[in-house]
């Protein structure tokens, strides 16, 4: 019984040994196989590894993807005649008809080109004027914040001194441009004292940081200046001109003190006019008796006064004028361009006009760049702000004066 066990035990390793030759013959025999038929073909549209560092760190393009050939593009291959009786076979990737998306894109109507970007009109050279005088102590005071303007004790007056250079016995319509709020944006300014003429005034704010080296460098220029008042304007106090305002709520004191520190700002200047910020002081102009006491106090210093608010009567108390034309609001090229004709037009048909920008925006001084230079062509000439003023009407304070 032992016997015939071991025999089974020994045909059963026997059987296992096989197994495992069979398997080992199968594997070497696949390998030979696999070596016969060789390495697969290269797919050549799969790019090839770059061979050198710099090529492994640059990030492959993505293929772009192809586009149908033009026959511009694509020279055609000669075509071989069919054997006869044989239909000619179309050509691969060839319809004979467009698809629908080749039918789609070529009923599409062409994008319409983009508009013109506005190029800045380049400053042109406009004829010099003589430099402001600078400031004459003999027309200064001292005063709680630094000088004030005052008459001289020969009656000469800021008007005159700082007057800009103009030839009185020109007969053509004048017109005036005063520009606003100058020395709040440094690059704004700049840029208007670079390019507008002489001729034209500024009006510099009083909360300008170096309203004094603003103002020199506009007397070196030829022109003009006004300080700019911050008066109560309609809607205050969401429309707030500053802690320096004159208010109809303050009382007399607090705001002859706020005026006395606008004028000693910087030194000068020809006059005031009533605009901060696009603000022009119409509450506090309604206030008859105080609005005639700022009038009156800017002519006993020898200072014009511009009315902001276009279409009243003007000062009735101090030499000066009101605004005709607002000239931005709003600020676009074409509004301007309007409000300027209509300007040249009251020039023509009163003898003068006045016009007020706001401030020196990049639009704004384009298009006077633009319209100053042909317009003597056109009839008239620009003048400075103390060209047009007007006496005060007779009063009796003025006549006991």
């Amino acid at each position: 019984m032992a016997e015939g066990l071991s025999r089974r035990v020994f045909a059963g390793w026997r059987g296992l040994g096989l197994f495992w030759v069979l398997v080992l013959l199968l594997l070497g025999g696949g390998g030979l196989w696999l070596d016969q038929l060789g390495p697969p073909e290269r797919d050549e549209t799969v790019a090839e590894a770059p061979a050198t560092p710099e090529a492994a760190a640059t990030p492959t393009a993505p293929a772009p993807v192809a586009e149908t050939p033009t026959p511009a593009a694509t020279a055609p291959e000669p075509a071989v005649a069919p054997p006869p009786g044989q239909a000619e076979a179309p050509t691969p990737g060839a319809p004979d008809e467009p698809g629908p998306v080749a039918e789609a894109a070529a009923q599409t109507p062409a994008a319409p080109a983009p508009p013109p970007l506005d190029v800045p009109v380049a400053a042109p050279d406009f004829p010099p004027a003589r430099p402001i005088a600078a400031p004459d102590p003999a027309l200064l005071e001292q005063g709680r914040f630094g000088t004030l303007p005052r008459v001289g004790a020969d009656g000469r007056t800021s008007i005159r001194a700082y007057a800009g250079q103009f030839d009185r016995q020109d007969t053509r319509p004048r017109i005036g441009i005063i520009v606003a709020d100058i020395g709040i944006s440094n690059a704004q300014t700049e840029d208007a004292i670079r390019r507008l003429p002489p001729a034209v005034t500024f009006a510099i704010s009083p909360y300008a940081p170096r309203a004094a080296q603003v103002a020199e460098r506009l007397r070196a220029k030829g022109s003009e200046t006004l300080i700019g008042l911050p008066l109560e304007p309609a809607g205050y106090p969401l429309n707030d001109p500053g802690n320096r305002a004159l208010l109809t709520g303050r009382s007399s004191a607090e705001n002859i003190s706020n005026l006395e520190w606008v004028l000693s700002r910087f030194p000068g200047y020809v006059g005031a006019i009533g605009v901060v910020g696009g603000m022009r002081g119409e509450r506090f102009a309604a206030m008859e008796q105080s609005y005639f006491a700022l009038q009156e106090s800017l002519r006993n210093r020898g200072l014009l006064f511009v009315d902001a608010r276009p279409g009243v009567a003007g000062p009735a108390r101090a030499w000066g004028r009101a605004v005709d034309v607002i000239l931005d609001e709003p600020a676009t090229r074409t509004e301007i361009e309007r409000r300027l004709g209509e300007l040249e037009a009251i020039a023509k048909a009163r003898g003068s006009a006045l016009g007020l920008a706001n401030a020196a925006t990049p639009v704004v001084v384009d298009r006077l760049v633009a319209w100053a230079v042909g317009l003597e062509r056109r009839g008239v000439v620009l003048a400075p702000v103390s060209v047009l003023i007007r006496r005060p009407p007779e009063t009796a304070e003025n006549r006991t004066q």
